[in-house]
């Protein structure tokens, strides 16, 4: 009797102990709403809700941007998105990436991009993914154009009484080396690369700005432009805040009254998929470094 009482027991707090762990893994994985006061709120959303997709920081890899802008994409009672951006810019495929989503997300509800202190380069790139561009008079944007930079250690390594061995199997394999200098050919080679590239971000610029090839050849050096100078040249629509850009997306979406702000979250992983994403992500580390020839935007 006392044996199948223990077996009731454990039986019993064994179901217990799934039922808090689903539910706490449903309640790590869930988003949070966040009301236009800051207000948290789980509860159903609205019929007149607008999501604000943060890009902030350097622009490293896009998969988590491009998950919340799929999951946006399926929420029928988001009605507009805005995309509040605060960012120098970074990786260009990753931008690339995040502009086209966004694209593609405004033919089904409309992408409003608000500029915070900073939207520059790929920061900048990602803007004109969206219909309307709102920036404060002094934000710093534009920057439209491509950096490598590379150094050459070879003194360095000779001070330090190093002497680096490089096995390849093209000439062109350790191109951006630190333990010698540039050939004439590796810059040319690079420079067409870095040409190449800007020309691609001038042809999406070009394009959903409607700013000729001509005209935009003028201010696609690299400058960084305050939102004011921006407006003039046609870089952005609309001088204004966080807050005039949730109007303007109200407005646009036909939303009544005051619009609840839906923040999305990225999904927590658990503890092994973190463990290899940590694995992943060091690797990738290691690989650049031996590729040697950063590029950013």
């Amino acid at each position: 009797m006392a044996k199948k009482a223990l077996v009731v027991i454990i039986s019993i707090s064994a179901i217990i102990l799934v039922a808090l762990f689903y539910t706490m893994v449903k309640s790590y994985n869930s988003p949070v709403k966040v009301g236009v006061k800051g207000r948290s709120d789980n509860s159903i959303f609205s019929k007149d809700s607008i999501a604000v997709l943060e890009i902030k920081g350097v622009i490293a890899e896009s998969d988590e941007t491009l998950e919340k802008i799929r999951d946006i994409s399926e929420m029928d009672d988001v009605k507009a998105v805005i995309v509040r951006i605060d960012s120098p810019g970074g990786g260009v495929a990753p931008s690339q990436e995040i502009y086209e989503e966004l694209k593609k997300l405004d033919a089904k509800k409309p992408v409003i991009a608000s500029l915070a202190t900073l939207a520059a380069s790929g920061g900048y790139y990602i803007a004109v993914g969206a219909r309307t561009i709102v920036s404060n008079p002094g934000t710093l944007t534009g920057s439209i154009g491509v950096i490598m930079q590379l150094a050459d250690l070879q003194k360095l390594y000779e001070f330090i009484k190093i002497s680096p061995v490089t096995i390849k199997s093209g000439k062109f394999k350790d191109i951006g080396s630190t333990s010698r200098p540039m050939t004439a050919e590796e810059k040319e080679l690079l420079q067409k690369l870095s040409d190449n590239i800007h020309m691609q971000f001038k042809k999406d610029v070009s394009a959903s700005r409607k700013i000729p090839m001509a005209e935009l050849d003028k201010i696609a050096d690299g400058r960084v432009l305050s939102g004011l100078q921006a407006k003039e040249l046609k870089l952005v629509d609309e001088i204004g805040n966080f807050e005039d850009a949730v109007d303007l997306a109200a407005k646009i979406a036909k939303i009544k009254g005051k619009p609840t702000l839906y923040y999305p979250e990225a999904k927590k992983e658990g503890f092994i998929k973190l463990l290899v994403g940590t694995k992943t992500f060091i690797e990738k580390v290691l690989t650049e470094a031996r590729v040697q020839v950063p590029y950013a935007m």
